[in-house]
C-alpha cells in the first residue's frame, strides 16, 4: 500500500480535538464581540462630546464619515479610506486631527488612537477631554 493511501485511511482527529477547536473558536468570537462593543461605546461617547449623533457609531461606513467631520476633514476623504496603503496615511492624519480637536497631542493621536485605538477613544469619551472643535486643530 502506498503512503498516500495509508494517510487517507488513518483517522488523526478525534471528537475531542474537534470540540476543543470549536470551544477555542467560540471563546475568540466572544472576546472579539466584547472588544467591538467596547469600541462602539467609546466612539458613541466621543461623537456625543463632539456634538454628533452617538448612534452613528453603530453604522459602519457612516461612523467613518462622522469621525471625519469630528476631525474637520472633508467627507470625500471617505474614498481615500477605501484605497489600500493610502488609508493608513489618512488614518494617521484623521487620528491626529481628532486628538488635536480634543486638545491632545500628536503623540496621543498616533499612539492611543491608532496603535491602541480602543483605549484612546475610551480616554477621549469617558475622560475629562472636551471637544474644542476645529479651532483647536487649526491652532495646534
Amino acid at each position: 500500500m502506498t503512503s498516500i493511501a495509508l494517510l487517507l485511511q488513518t483517522d488523526t482527529g478525534t471528537a475531542a480535538d474537534a470540540g476543543g477547536l470549536l470551544a477555542m473558536g467560540g471563546a475568540l468570537t466572544i472576546a472579539l464581540l466584547v472588544l467591538v462593543v467596547i469600541f462602539v461605546v467609546a466612539l458613541w461617547k466621543v461623537f456625543a462630546k463632539a456634538g454628533q449623533p452617538g448612534w452613528a457609531s453603530l453604522i459602519p461606513i457612516y461612523n467613518a464619515y462622522v469621525l471625519l467631520k469630528v476631525a474637520g476633514k472633508p467627507g470625500w476623504w471617505l474614498i481615500l479610506l477605501c484605497i489600500p496603503f493610502v488609508n493608513i496615511v489618512v488614518l494617521f492624519m484623521v487620528s491626529i486631527a481628532v486628538a488635536k480637536a480634543f486638545g491632545r497631542s500628536t503623540a496621543f493621536g498616533v499612539v492611543m488612537l491608532v496603535l491602541l485605538c480602543g483605549i484612546g477613544y475610551l480616554i477621549l469619551g469617558f475622560g475629562k477631554s472636551q471637544y474644542l472643535g476645529l479651532k483647536a486643530s487649526a491652532v495646534a
